[in-house]
């Protein structure tokens, strides 16, 4: 993927991936201030990334529930998006799930197309 085709959010599909990505990276820096608060002892190193990802993980879910409705989703792919936000880069692994398996419209990879141009040896 070239990076300004992460910034294209032209369809429901593209959408999703910017906002999936965008959670996953608020959760890096969640995880990387918890090391600072806990281990460190940095109380204070929380609150901002905290907060970040607090308002990117409920932008995640509204834009998960307009998607599910836009690309018509059936009841478990859009319980797989929603619970996908929960663990740390989840919303990675269900983009990357949902483009292999067909539910993210144009950004899903198309099964190869049969050629019958292919040779046949005799």
């Amino acid at each position: 993927m070239e990076p300004m085709q992460l910034f294209d959010l032209s369809t429901p599909a593209k959408r999703f991936r910017f906002v999936a990505v965008a959670e996953a990276i608020t959760w890096l820096a969640l995880l990387i201030a918890m090391f600072f608060k806990w281990v460190l002892g940095h109380d204070a190193a929380v609150r901002i990334p905290g907060m970040v990802h607090g308002i990117v993980f409920v932008v995640f879910v509204v834009v998960a529930l307009l998607t599910a409705r836009a690309l018509k989703w059936n009841l478990v792919v859009t319980g797989l998006a929603l619970v996908s936000s929960i663990p740390p880069f989840g919303t990675l692994v269900f983009e990357w799930w949902a483009a292999r398996n067909g539910h993210l419209a144009e950004l899903s990879v198309s099964a190869p197309a049969d050629d019958d141009s292919t040779p046949v040896a005799a």
